[in-house]
């Protein structure tokens, strides 16, 4: 028997069974590979938790060390990459636009690896692809990866040609491990679905781009460092925030398609936060992020009531990035040089399962009409 319950935007409709992760937005929790996020953001490096999502287990010190290697062994893109993110810098396209062209590249003289191997290349290059962007953009050659940093402290590295400080590296480690999977949501399925063909996990993954360039989705992080830093101009949070609300305006950086409370990674990254500013940036850059936020929380409580609009992630996304020195217009693709750790787990999960996602669609056209000729219409 056939189900014709409608759900728009596949609200609550359960898709693939997955270890990956788990969101519970009513309460408030993310559970990445069996972890809190809390627990894990906190402790582990990026190469750890890719390694838990790749084997659900943690490794050893040897299986680490292996992976690490591997993965450096893997960040230099092909000339054409370079030459590709090259032209877009040059024509103007935005980060996310270079990183979907990058990403289609991402396995050029690779292209014969196993879905797992795959995934590895496509983790180890999306920052090299972004950095490559960025200078070209500034009119800077591309800085060659070195094999000897970390996952993070080499895109920092790249991006900049210096090497970054511990704080910098542990605030960055700390983001990725934050955002690298959670749950379904848009650029997730996209990855799976294109995987359930038995495509490759690079197309997975620049679908997966591509979903994640949408504003819905992935687009919010520098709106909220824009708004933060006009609040730091005029000194008045409150007259800026209440003149927004007043005029139709959403407040960026609050509310959350899933969660009813507050974001359990914006708990996260404003600790990371705080570790990172008292260590190594801007304290009053920190204070005035924290009265944003608390004036923030009352006045949507007072101008929507009936609507539960807590911090999200992208709030302190914006202000942890910032600090650490990635550019404002890079937000989204760092975003996405954490979140391929999860896209290549779920497609390589999807081919596992191999099981075409294939959903129906409410057809609402017409069904009774008849054909007239060219001549009579």
């Amino acid at each position: 028997m056939t189900d014709d319950t409608f759900a728009p935007g596949l609200e609550n409709v359960i898709a693939a069974e997955t270890r990956l992760s788990h969101v519970d937005g009513e309460a408030g929790e993310l559970v990445i590979g069996g972890f809190p996020v809390e627990e894990l953001a906190a402790n582990a490096t990026y190469e750890e938790t890719l390694f838990l999502l790749w084997n659900d287990r943690l490794p050893d010190a040897d299986e680490l060390d292996a992976l690490r290697t591997d993965l450096a062994a893997r960040r230099e893109i092909a000339d054409e990459s370079y030459e590709v993110v090259r032209a877009a810098a040059e024509d103007g396209a935005d980060a996310m636009d270079a990183l979907r062209m990058g990403a289609a590249s991402a396995n050029l003289g690779r292209e014969d690896e196993s879905p797992e191997e795959a995934a590895r290349t496509a983790v180890a290059r999306f920052p090299t692809i972004v950095a490559a962007y960025w200078r070209a953009r500034e009119g800077e050659e591309p800085v060659a990866p070195r094999e000897d940093l970390s996952h993070a402290a080499n895109y920092l590295y790249v991006l900049t040609g210096e090497e970054p400080s511990d704080a910098e590296v542990r605030g960055l480690e700390t983001y990725l491990n934050t955002v690298v999977d959670h749950g379904l949501n848009a650029s997730t399925f996209t990855a799976r679905t294109i995987a359930s063909t038995r495509s490759d996990v690079v197309s997975a993954v620049t679908g997966a781009v591509g979903a994640l360039k949408g504003p819905l989705h992935g687009g919010a992080p520098g709106p909220v460092l824009d708004m933060l830093l006009e609040i730091e101009e005029t000194g008045d949070a409150e007259a800026y925030l209440r003149e927004r609300l007043e005029s139709g305006e959403r407040i960026m950086g609050f509310g959350h398609r899933v969660y009813r409370v507050r974001d359990p990674r914006a708990a996260v990254l404003s600790a990371a936060a705080e570790r990172f500013y008292e260590a190594d940036g801007d304290g009053e850059f920190l204070a005035l992020a924290a009265e944003v936020e608390e004036t923030a929380i009352d006045l949507l409580a007072e101008y929507k009531p009936d609507r539960p609009l807590d911090t999200n992630v992208e709030f302190y996304t914006s202000l942890l990035l910032h600090g650490i020195g990635v550019p404002r217009d890079l937000f989204a693709a760092t975003f996405g040089v954490a979140r391929v750790g999860g896209w290549t787990s779920h497609s390589l999960e999807q081919l596992e399962a191999d099981r075409l996602i294939r959903p129906r669609g409410r057809y609402v056209g017409d069904a009774e009409r008849t054909w007239t000729p060219l001549d009579e219409r």
